[in-house]
């Protein structure tokens, strides 16, 4: 293997940490380590010293081999959900100083489960990110047009700061109204900040979210400053420990918006690595899928705690603007994902008023885990269910580096059906059905509410347990086909996202203009996005040649404030494609919210204006076949055991597979289990899975 060829993505779960490296040969290596939540950046460095072992390769020489390293990261998502962050003052307009605590109307439980939100008393709030007393308010304003009206009294803002490093506290946060229009304010507190407390974490609005909504940009500048000092410690100190190791190049963070940046943007705006991780599988997803040629992807990724959607539509993936954490709502752009908690260590509880069956959100997580992992957990979970179904060969588990307790699945399971009245497969069947529906629901609402038919789409499935449950959702929700990507990584295509990662910034910049528009104007602004973009990746030393810049707006009707985004096909606006433009903004409108939904002869409004500025990475180079077989090795078959299929209503012996030693060309019919190192594919009755010329494998319908 030659010198620097290796592409290594690296994801950290709540379980389980996944490395996957590619060689340049088109070799795949992918391997698991238990994630460490005490130091998460132990758990990383072991999953690469298994995969330097599986190489054969020295550690230090494994990292000497490394072109580019890119990892995604949950610590700043734990960071926020366990209240571990940082002490956080902030800095604000005089007058606005409780923004942040009188909130929406909502109170970030907006598109929660039902479930969920009726147990919010309506005066429900969550723990403040800054309690009042950390919050100072200086004079100064400008106004919505970007003038100032009143100059920043630097002898408050002084005081402000120096009270609050007094209070100890680690960073603090500057948001000053309107001064997306004209930052001068904020960054002159910014520097005031280095000046009298270098060692204070600083996070600055028009830095982290420079759009109008005052509520959610404070929210932003908030979450930033509160995992600021957390992720900084963690990035730099494994940064360092990478270097020690002898990796030579930047590390490379993968961001919710897809792509990638490096380590020293991550640790100036760490908000944008939240949910990074889930939003790897779709980049890798968004890879794949071009090279077969499926332009329209459901990604759908089943882990030990949740279950995660994306959508990718006509090559690129859908994207939000809002997001929410801790019922805390922000601005921040990302690739759309809606989670629920449906895992495979969700856990079967009978309410014992009612008699019904509950499946999640709570999870076993990692410790205890599921029953069957004999560490303490008693409660039934899906693993335990598919166990008992046998889906799942306790002797064969992560190809048998983890042997199960099936007995202790059996007692668990047992408990759910005693208080059911059922039968003990009828109720291991009902935990995964109930788990399997849910999770149609989800892609429902991801799909058909906003303007899409699932039968438009191919569905991948990929994580630890989606395999051995795509097949049922899939087929209720009407989809072509299952790809199951490359075979038995499918349970690390996360780590795989993460290594086919591009270099991604995302600028955007708050021009409220109505129509008929000015192309100068619009042009103006695109040209400082332009301006920011550059001045990045000259510091990222990225070759303008590889530089490609994307533009897009975002546009309404006049008078409303929903607002869609319609992309730019040219670099710069020009008088005669401003009709272009606006059909472009009814199209979108109307695949949104309905045929004849856009009023045609209202005035139009551009509100953001964003660029997406990218630099492609060394490609993963995935092997192809040249020929297909429909001869199936006989080492392949594992001969048979007994699987309960609900569709069936019965056990049935059913052939079981290695899947490693499947090759392109081959067929089977369902119903069948395939068995990987580190998932099991359950192909239903009625069902057929074919391993196409990519080493994917495929799932048919038969219809």
């Amino acid at each position: 293997m030659r010198p620097g060829k290796l592409l290594v993505g690296v994801d950290i779960g709540g379980t389980f940490t996944d490395c996957v490296v590619l060689g340049g040969d088109g070799r795949i290596t992918a391997t698991k380590s238990p994630s460490t939540p005490g130091n998460f950046a132990d758990g990383m460095l072991a999953a690469l010293r298994v995969a330097a072992e599986r190489l054969g390769l020295p550690f230090e020489k494994f990292c000497r081999e490394i072109a580019v390293l890119t990892h995604g990261t949950t610590v700043g998502t734990n960071t926020l959900i366990q209240r571990k962050g940082a002490k956080v003052g902030l800095i604000t307009t005089r007058g606005h100083e409780d923004a942040i605590h009188i909130m929406r109307g909502s109170r970030g439980v907006t598109s929660r489960e039902l479930r969920k939100v009726v147990h919010f008393p309506e005066s429900a709030k969550p723990v403040p990110i800054v309690p009042k007393r950390l919050i100072e308010g200086v004079s100064e304003r400008v106004d919505c047009f970007g003038e100032v009206v009143v100059q920043l009294n630097e002898a408050q803002a002084e005081r402000a700061i120096r009270r609050l490093v007094a209070e100890g506290v680690d960073a603090i946060g500057v948001c000053f109204l309107w001064s997306f229009r004209r930052p001068a304010h904020e960054l002159r507190v910014k520097q005031m900040i280095r000046d009298i407390a270098p060692e204070v974490f600083v996070s600055c609005s028009v830095e982290i979210a420079p759009k109008w909504g005052e509520y959610e940009r404070v929210t932003a500048t908030a979450l930033n400053a509160c995992i600021g000092p957390v992720m900084a410690r963690y990035l730099g100190d494994l940064d360092r420990e990478l270097r020690a190791a002898g990796y030579a190049r930047p590390l490379q963070i993968t961001q919710c918006a897809g792509g990638s940046i490096s380590v020293d943007k991550a640790m100036r705006s760490p908000l944008l690595t939240l949910d990074s991780g889930p939003v790897s599988g779709v980049t890798g997803s968004l890879y794949l899928g071009r090279l077969m040629g499926c332009p329209n992807i459901i990604t759908t990724d089943m882990g030990g705690t949740s279950f995660d959607v994306g959508i990718i539509f006509d090559g690129e993936p859908a994207y939000s603007f809002v997001s929410n954490v801790a019922q805390y709502e922000y601005f921040l752009p990302k690739v759309d994902l809606q989670a629920i908690g449906s895992g495979c260590g969700s856990l079967a509880r009978v309410d014992a008023l009612t008699k019904t069956l509950q499946v999640g959100p709570e999870s076993a997580g990692a410790h205890p885990g599921p029953a069957c992992y004999g560490r303490g957990g008693d409660t039934a979970t899906v693993t335990d269910a598919d166990v008992v179904l046998g889906v799942i060969n306790p002797d064969n588990f992560l190809g048998g580096r983890m042997r199960l307790e099936r007995a202790r699945s059996l007692a668990a399971v047992r408990r759910v059906a005693d208080a059911l009245g059922m039968t003990l497969m009828e109720a291991a069947a009902g935990i995964v059905r109930i788990a399997e529906f849910k999770m149609a629901d989800i892609i429902r609402k991801m799909t058909v509410e906003k303007g899409f038919d699932p039968r438009d789409f191919v569905l991948f499935a990929f994580g630890g347990a989606g395999p051995a449950h795509a097949g049922v959702f899939a087929r209720e929700l009407g989809v072509r086909k299952v790809v199951i990507p490359q075979k038995e990584i499918a349970s690390t295509w996360c780590a795989f996202g993460a290594a086919s990662a591009d270099i991604l910034h995302v600028y955007e910049q708050v021009d409220i203009q109505a129509s008929p528009f000015d192309p100068a104007r619009v042009n103006a602004a695109l040209t400082e996005l332009e301006a920011r973009a550059h001045t990045q990746m000259d510091s990222d030393g990225i070759a303008r040649a590889r530089r490609r810049l994307r533009f897009s707006l975002d546009m309404r009707h006049r008078g409303q404030i929903n607002e869609v985004e319609v992309m730019m096909f040219e670099r710069r606006l020009k008088r005669p494609s401003v009709g272009a433009l606006n059909a472009r903004f009814t199209a979108r409108y109307e695949q949104l919210y309905g045929r004849g939904s856009a009023y045609r002869d209202a005035r139009l409004e551009i509100v953001t204006l964003r660029l997406r500025a990218s630099a492609a990475t060394p490609r993963p180079r995935l092997a192809v076949a040249q020929r297909m077989s429909s001869r199936i090795d006989p080492a392949a078959k594992r001969g048979k055991r007994s699987v309960y299929w609900a569709d069936l209503k019965k056990g049935v012996a059913t052939p079981v597979f290695d899947g490693a030693l499947l090759v392109p060309g081959n067929r089977i019919k369902g119903p069948a289990v395939i068995e990987t190192t580190d998932t099991t594919v359950a192909v239903q009755p009625g069902c057929a899975l074919a391993v196409d010329a990519h080493g994917n494998f495929e799932i048919g319908f038969g219809r």
